[in-house]
């Protein structure tokens, strides 16, 4: 079920008859190069009911630079597979770049099931075989929801090492021990042709000694190389686990955090941060509490590029379009890239040559490493290394909101760790400092 045939929809076939979309057909119009700094590859995922939210995120989250995969899921009606078909068709900017493509044979998606984990690296090894640019597998949701605009975060990223992983994550089970760690479920989205809810096995199961279990968030930004280890793995890891997750509630939520923890190659890379605003009533139900114009002042202080869960046409979308995206009902975020014109002028209905590479994160970016910036970056270092899974890396994305600036935190290792200190996922009994910069990036 992992490693079925991969199929896109290409705008060239007959939407209106599903069953003409073709294996594997990639789109002439893909470009392989980017005069960009960085690229990220989107994977968005929507349910059945989710098509304008779908719209309206991918509008928000567009960048000619990028490279976008979008998943309805199979139970979805034909109708809404159709419409969001001709929603990437008819756009001339999706058609002129080539960039925004439909998974044509989707798959069957179980709440909680190893089928959402099973659609995401599907997903990884399609965007893998398109494009061979780009630079972090970024997966997100019809209803997430950015809070930056893409030359923002292309800015922030292109002085980032390459190989960061943005995996939140932790060995302290704690509840999920007994609840997620013990129990045996069996996913029937992987054999029947029926959805229905997972089982669970009556008799549970021990905790691995072989590996150390990891958990953490099911949101991630993945780099390039991590993403190909996972999907080719080189090392018989990656296939374990994913053998061993296909019985475990709620995959999503640790099979990458385990994968990374566990493989010598990756666990000094992580970033223990999934760049997500979330926020949970109290005690924590299921799902997180939907997001409104209450919480706005609160997101833009989080420091998160992303945020979720947002109901549709929530009135804070509109706040976050206006203020933050400079985004017009319609239309796609603020750019270089965009046509000609400017404030309410700019509509970027079209790729502008002149504008096609072009960052345009604000009216001024300056950059500078001070002392003082420096003293307490090593004060942040020292606190934080006292605590288990405080990451090699960090990337705090500040705004302020009075005069619109993001302020970009970045931290790094000035010295090489030697081979036997873990501090991606262990991040203890390390003498390293650190360099500490701050980017101003005024919107």
């Amino acid at each position: 079920m992992l490693y079925t045939s991969t199929y896109l929809t290409s705008f060239d076939i007959n939407i209106l008859n599903p069953s003409s979309i073709p294996a594997l057909t990639i789109p002439k119009s893909i470009n392989t190069t980017t005069p960009y700094p960085v690229s990220f590859a989107y994977l968005i995922s929507a349910s059945k009911g989710d098509i304008a939210k779908l719209k309206r995120t991918i509008q928000a989250l567009y960048h000619p630079g990028n490279l976008y995969l979008l998943h309805l899921e199979l139970e979805a009606a034909e109708d809404e597979h159709r419409e969001i078909a001709r929603f990437v068709r008819d756009n001339r900017v999706f058609q002129t770049a080539g960039n925004v493509l439909i998974v044509g044979k989707p798959n069957r998606v179980t709440y909680r099931g190893p089928t959402m984990l099973a659609t995401t690296l599907h997903a990884m090894s399609m965007l893998l075989r398109i494009d061979s640019k780009w630079d972090w597998f970024i997966n997100l949701s019809a209803s997430d929801y950015p809070l930056v605009t893409q030359d923002d975060l292309i800015s922030a990223f292109s002085v980032l090492p390459r190989n960061l992983n943005f995996i939140q994550h932790t060995s302290r089970l704690g509840w999920k021990m007994n609840k997620r760690g013990k129990p045996i479920v069996i996913d029937p989205g992987l054999y029947s042709s029926n959805k229905s809810e997972i089982w669970w096995v009556i008799k549970q199961r021990t905790l691995p000694t072989a590996f150390k279990l990891y958990t953490g968030s099911a949101w991630t930004v993945l780099s390039r190389s991590f993403a190909e280890y996972c999907i080719i793995g080189w090392e018989n890891l990656p296939r374990t686990l994913l053998l061993y997750y296909t019985n475990f509630v709620s995959s999503p939520e640790g099979y990458f955090q385990t994968v990374i923890c566990n493989s010598k190659d990756y666990k000094n890379t992580t970033v223990n941060h999934d760049l997500h605003y979330i926020t949970w009533d109290t005690p924590p139900k299921q799902h997180p509490r939907l997001l409104g114009p209450r919480d706005y002042r609160k997101m833009v202080l989080s420091s998160r590029p992303f945020a979720r869960k947002f109901k549709h046409n929530n009135a804070v979308l509109d706040k976050i379009d206006r203020e933050l995206l400079k985004r017009r009902p319609n239309h796609f975020s603020h750019g270089g890239w965009c046509s000609k014109g400017d404030g309410k002028h700019q509509t970027c209905s079209s790729l502008n040559n002149d504008g096609f590479g072009v960052l345009r994160p604000g009216a001024g970016a300056r950059r500078s490493c001070t002392d003082d910036d420096m003293e307490e970056a090593r004060k942040r270092d020292a606190m934080g290394r006292k605590k288990e899974g405080t990451p090699v890396y960090g990337l705090h994305v500040r705004h302020e909101i009075q005069n619109m600036e993001v302020i970009l935190w970045i931290w790094f290792l000035e010295k090489k760790t030697s081979a036997d200190t873990m501090l991606g996922c262990l991040g203890k009994n390390s003498s390293n400092t650190t360099q500490f910069c701050q980017i101003h990036v005024v919107l």
